[in-house]
Protein backbone atom coordinates (compact mmCIF):
# COMPACT_ATOMS: atom_id res chain seq x y z
CA UNK A 1 0.00 0.00 0.00
CA UNK A 2 1.57 3.58 -1.04
CA UNK A 3 1.40 6.24 1.47
CA UNK A 4 -1.26 8.04 -0.75
CA UNK A 5 -3.60 4.77 -0.48
CA UNK A 6 -2.61 4.57 3.26
CA UNK A 7 -4.24 8.45 4.23
CA UNK A 8 -7.06 7.58 1.60
CA UNK A 9 -8.08 4.44 3.76
CA UNK A 10 -7.08 6.15 7.22
CA UNK A 11 -10.13 8.48 6.01
CA UNK A 12 -11.85 6.01 4.83
CA UNK A 13 -11.92 4.11 8.27
CA UNK A 14 -12.60 7.26 10.30
CA UNK A 15 -15.95 7.42 8.07
CA UNK A 16 -16.49 4.19 8.83
CA UNK A 17 -16.01 4.32 12.79
CA UNK A 18 -18.66 7.46 12.91
CA UNK A 19 -21.06 5.41 11.23
CA UNK A 20 -20.68 2.22 13.30
CA UNK A 21 -20.71 4.35 16.60
CA UNK A 22 -18.72 1.39 18.36
CA UNK A 23 -19.06 1.08 22.21
CA UNK A 24 -15.92 0.94 23.86
CA UNK A 25 -15.54 -0.39 27.49
CA UNK A 26 -12.40 1.40 29.68
CA UNK A 27 -11.17 -0.02 32.93
CA UNK A 28 -8.88 3.11 33.28
CA UNK A 29 -6.81 5.62 34.86
CA UNK A 30 -8.84 7.12 37.08
CA UNK A 31 -6.60 10.58 36.07
CA UNK A 32 -7.91 10.83 33.00
CA UNK A 33 -11.02 9.04 32.88
CA UNK A 34 -13.22 12.28 31.83
CA UNK A 35 -10.68 12.92 29.35
CA UNK A 36 -11.02 9.12 27.62
CA UNK A 37 -14.09 9.52 28.03
CA UNK A 38 -14.73 12.88 25.98
CA UNK A 39 -11.92 11.64 23.26
CA UNK A 40 -14.19 8.62 22.73
CA UNK A 41 -16.93 10.73 22.15
CA UNK A 42 -15.34 13.15 20.22
CA UNK A 43 -13.65 10.57 17.75
CA UNK A 44 -17.47 8.87 17.03
CA UNK A 45 -17.31 5.90 19.46
CA UNK A 46 -19.40 5.59 22.37
CA UNK A 47 -17.75 5.39 26.16
CA UNK A 48 -18.48 3.31 29.05
CA UNK A 49 -16.35 3.64 32.34
CA UNK A 50 -16.72 0.23 33.81
CA UNK A 51 -14.63 -1.42 36.70
CA UNK A 52 -16.15 -3.23 39.91
CA UNK A 53 -15.08 -6.81 39.59
CA UNK A 54 -18.89 -7.42 40.13
CA UNK A 55 -20.23 -5.83 36.47
CA UNK A 56 -17.08 -5.71 34.26
CA UNK A 57 -18.08 -9.37 32.49
CA UNK A 58 -21.30 -8.14 31.93
CA UNK A 59 -20.59 -5.00 30.60
CA UNK A 60 -17.95 -6.13 27.73
CA UNK A 61 -20.96 -8.56 26.72
CA UNK A 62 -22.04 -5.55 24.79
CA UNK A 63 -18.73 -3.86 23.76
CA UNK A 64 -17.10 -3.73 20.72
CA UNK A 65 -13.51 -3.31 22.26
CA UNK A 66 -11.52 -3.04 25.80
CA UNK A 67 -9.26 -0.52 26.77
CA UNK A 68 -6.76 -1.85 30.07
CA UNK A 69 -5.19 0.88 31.39
CA UNK A 70 -2.20 0.90 34.19
CA UNK A 71 -2.72 4.41 34.88
CA UNK A 72 -3.76 4.15 38.77
CA UNK A 73 -3.78 0.13 39.36
CA UNK A 74 -4.81 -1.59 41.84
CA UNK A 75 -4.71 -5.69 42.98
CA UNK A 76 -8.67 -5.87 42.74
CA UNK A 77 -8.39 -3.62 39.47
CA UNK A 78 -6.00 -5.83 38.37
CA UNK A 79 -8.50 -9.05 38.22
CA UNK A 80 -11.54 -6.86 37.12
CA UNK A 81 -8.96 -6.33 34.19
CA UNK A 82 -8.10 -10.21 33.77
CA UNK A 83 -11.87 -10.84 33.92
CA UNK A 84 -12.92 -8.59 31.49
CA UNK A 85 -10.03 -9.44 29.04
CA UNK A 86 -10.78 -13.04 29.14
CA UNK A 87 -14.51 -12.38 28.20
CA UNK A 88 -13.45 -10.05 25.57
CA UNK A 89 -10.91 -13.05 24.53
CA UNK A 90 -13.67 -15.31 24.63
CA UNK A 91 -15.95 -12.64 22.25
CA UNK A 92 -13.28 -12.03 20.05
CA UNK A 93 -13.01 -8.20 20.35
CA UNK A 94 -9.87 -6.69 20.89
CA UNK A 95 -8.09 -5.33 24.14
CA UNK A 96 -5.89 -2.92 24.15
CA UNK A 97 -3.50 -2.10 26.72
CA UNK A 98 -2.03 1.16 28.36
CA UNK A 99 1.31 0.28 30.45
CA UNK A 100 1.26 3.01 32.11
CA UNK A 101 4.89 3.52 34.09
CA UNK A 102 5.68 0.05 33.49
CA UNK A 103 8.72 0.77 34.97
CA UNK A 104 8.54 2.78 37.99
CA UNK A 105 7.52 0.17 40.11
CA UNK A 106 7.42 -3.60 40.37
CA UNK A 107 3.70 -3.99 40.71
CA UNK A 108 2.91 -2.14 37.73
CA UNK A 109 5.61 -4.45 35.60
CA UNK A 110 4.01 -7.91 37.63
CA UNK A 111 0.09 -6.25 36.22
CA UNK A 112 1.56 -5.77 32.72
CA UNK A 113 3.06 -8.93 32.54
CA UNK A 114 0.37 -10.29 33.58
CA UNK A 115 -2.22 -8.80 31.16
CA UNK A 116 -0.05 -9.77 28.47
CA UNK A 117 0.77 -13.06 29.38
CA UNK A 118 -2.81 -13.85 30.02
CA UNK A 119 -4.60 -12.56 27.63
CA UNK A 120 -4.90 -11.43 23.85
CA UNK A 121 -3.80 -8.42 23.34
CA UNK A 122 -4.53 -6.39 20.05
CA UNK A 123 -2.31 -3.45 20.30
CA UNK A 124 0.13 -1.94 23.48
CA UNK A 125 0.50 1.90 23.34
CA UNK A 126 2.76 3.22 25.59
CA UNK A 127 5.36 6.09 25.45
CA UNK A 128 9.56 5.10 24.99
CA UNK A 129 9.99 4.56 28.34
CA UNK A 130 7.22 1.44 28.94
CA UNK A 131 7.89 -0.21 25.91
CA UNK A 132 11.45 -0.38 26.21
CA UNK A 133 11.02 -1.44 30.24
CA UNK A 134 8.19 -4.01 28.98
CA UNK A 135 10.80 -5.46 25.93
CA UNK A 136 13.46 -5.05 27.94
CA UNK A 137 15.70 -3.13 27.17
CA UNK A 138 16.63 0.98 27.99
CA UNK A 139 13.21 2.45 29.03
CA UNK A 140 13.24 4.24 32.46
CA UNK A 141 10.29 5.50 34.41
CA UNK A 142 10.25 8.57 36.55
CA UNK A 143 6.69 7.88 37.84
CA UNK A 144 4.50 7.84 35.13
CA UNK A 145 6.78 10.15 32.68
CA UNK A 146 9.72 8.67 30.39
CA UNK A 147 12.76 9.70 31.87
CA UNK A 148 14.94 8.01 29.35
CA UNK A 149 13.89 6.39 26.04
CA UNK A 150 15.60 3.59 23.85
CA UNK A 151 18.16 3.58 21.69
CA UNK A 152 16.57 2.11 18.62
CA UNK A 153 12.53 2.64 18.67
CA UNK A 154 12.30 0.17 15.92
CA UNK A 155 13.99 -2.37 17.30
CA UNK A 156 12.45 -1.92 20.57
CA UNK A 157 8.88 -1.64 19.06
CA UNK A 158 9.28 -5.17 16.70
CA UNK A 159 10.89 -6.86 19.26
CA UNK A 160 8.18 -6.52 21.60
CA UNK A 161 5.70 -7.18 18.64
CA UNK A 162 7.38 -10.70 17.85
CA UNK A 163 7.81 -11.71 21.60
CA UNK A 164 4.02 -10.78 22.55
CA UNK A 165 2.21 -12.08 19.29
CA UNK A 166 0.40 -7.95 19.19
CA UNK A 167 1.20 -4.32 17.67
CA UNK A 168 3.23 -2.26 19.32
CA UNK A 169 2.16 1.28 19.35
CA UNK A 170 5.48 3.58 20.47
CA UNK A 171 4.92 6.68 21.01
CA UNK A 172 6.73 10.38 21.11
CA UNK A 173 8.10 12.86 18.83
CA UNK A 174 7.49 9.99 16.03
CA UNK A 175 5.25 7.13 16.60
CA UNK A 176 6.37 3.78 15.86
CA UNK A 177 4.31 0.94 15.02
CA UNK A 178 5.10 -2.68 14.61
CA UNK A 179 3.16 -5.67 14.17
CA UNK A 180 6.63 -7.81 13.92
CA UNK A 181 6.83 -7.75 10.49
CA UNK A 182 5.64 -4.47 9.19
CA UNK A 183 6.44 -1.25 10.50
CA UNK A 184 5.28 2.44 10.24
CA UNK A 185 6.48 5.98 11.73
CA UNK A 186 3.67 8.11 12.08
CA UNK A 187 4.77 12.13 12.40
CA UNK A 188 1.55 13.57 13.36
CA UNK A 189 1.27 15.17 16.57
CA UNK A 190 2.34 18.71 18.43
CA UNK A 191 4.60 19.53 21.21
CA UNK A 192 1.74 21.01 23.10
CA UNK A 193 0.45 16.99 23.64
CA UNK A 194 3.24 17.08 26.32
CA UNK A 195 2.18 19.85 28.68
CA UNK A 196 -1.81 18.20 29.44
CA UNK A 197 -2.35 15.35 31.41
CA UNK A 198 -3.97 12.31 29.64
CA UNK A 199 -2.76 12.90 25.98
CA UNK A 200 -1.20 8.94 26.16
CA UNK A 201 -4.39 7.66 27.40
CA UNK A 202 -6.38 9.75 25.11
CA UNK A 203 -4.15 8.63 22.16
CA UNK A 204 -4.84 4.92 23.33
CA UNK A 205 -8.50 5.38 23.42
CA UNK A 206 -8.70 6.52 19.73
CA UNK A 207 -6.40 3.49 18.73
CA UNK A 208 -9.23 1.23 20.52
CA UNK A 209 -11.67 2.89 18.67
CA UNK A 210 -10.12 2.48 15.29
CA UNK A 211 -9.31 -1.73 16.25
CA UNK A 212 -13.15 -1.87 17.22
CA UNK A 213 -14.10 -1.25 13.50
CA UNK A 214 -10.39 -2.42 11.96
CA UNK A 215 -9.27 -6.04 12.04
CA UNK A 216 -5.64 -5.25 11.26
CA UNK A 217 -4.32 -3.75 14.15
CA UNK A 218 -1.38 -2.17 12.68
CA UNK A 219 -3.62 -0.07 9.95
CA UNK A 220 -5.75 0.74 13.46
CA UNK A 221 -3.03 2.00 15.26
CA UNK A 222 -1.79 3.63 12.62
CA UNK A 223 -5.10 5.58 12.02
CA UNK A 224 -5.53 6.16 15.73
CA UNK A 225 -2.39 8.30 16.02
CA UNK A 226 -2.74 9.98 12.78
CA UNK A 227 -5.94 11.35 14.04
CA UNK A 228 -5.24 12.13 17.15
CA UNK A 229 -2.00 13.70 16.10
CA UNK A 230 -3.48 15.94 13.33
CA UNK A 231 -6.31 16.96 15.81
CA UNK A 232 -3.64 18.26 18.20
CA UNK A 233 -1.84 19.83 15.24
CA UNK A 234 -5.29 21.70 14.12
CA UNK A 235 -5.95 22.64 18.04
CA UNK A 236 -2.72 23.97 18.85
CA UNK A 237 -2.69 26.18 15.55
CA UNK A 238 -5.23 28.65 17.37
CA UNK A 239 -3.82 27.57 21.10
CA UNK A 240 -2.80 30.16 23.76
CA UNK A 241 -1.05 27.37 25.84
CA UNK A 242 -2.41 24.08 27.97
CA UNK A 243 -5.53 25.02 28.53
CA UNK A 244 -7.11 26.35 25.63
CA UNK A 245 -4.95 23.47 23.56
CA UNK A 246 -6.87 20.68 25.58
CA UNK A 247 -10.28 22.42 24.63
CA UNK A 248 -9.22 22.96 21.24
CA UNK A 249 -8.47 19.22 20.64
CA UNK A 250 -11.64 17.74 21.46
CA UNK A 251 -13.30 19.87 19.17
CA UNK A 252 -10.69 19.38 16.21
CA UNK A 253 -11.31 15.85 16.91
CA UNK A 254 -14.88 15.94 17.21
CA UNK A 255 -14.79 17.99 13.82
CA UNK A 256 -11.85 16.05 11.92
CA UNK A 257 -12.72 15.38 8.15
CA UNK A 258 -11.56 12.44 6.04
CA UNK A 259 -10.35 14.78 3.77
CA UNK A 260 -8.38 16.44 6.41
CA UNK A 261 -6.98 13.38 7.12
CA UNK A 262 -6.15 12.41 3.60
CA UNK A 263 -4.37 15.34 3.09
CA UNK A 264 -2.59 16.02 6.24
CA UNK A 265 -1.78 12.23 7.60
CA UNK A 266 1.90 11.82 7.71
CA UNK A 267 2.61 8.18 8.37
CA UNK A 268 5.11 6.42 6.53
CA UNK A 269 6.60 2.80 5.64
CA UNK A 270 9.80 2.08 7.38
CA UNK A 271 9.37 -1.87 7.00
CA UNK A 272 6.53 -3.10 4.81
Amino acid sequence: MTEEALSQQIGRLLTRLREQKPLLHHITNLVTMNDTANATLAVGALPVMAYAPEEVVAMVEGADALILNLGTPTRERLEAMLAAGRRANERGIPIVLDPVGVGATPFRADAARRLLSELEVAVVRGNAGEIGALAGMDGRMRGVEAVRGVANPVATATALAQAQGTVVALTGAQDIVADGRRVLAVDNGHPLLRAITGAGCMATTVIAAFAAVELDGLLAAVAGLVCFGLAAELAAAGAQGPGSFKAALFDALYNLTPEQVQAGAKAHWLRP
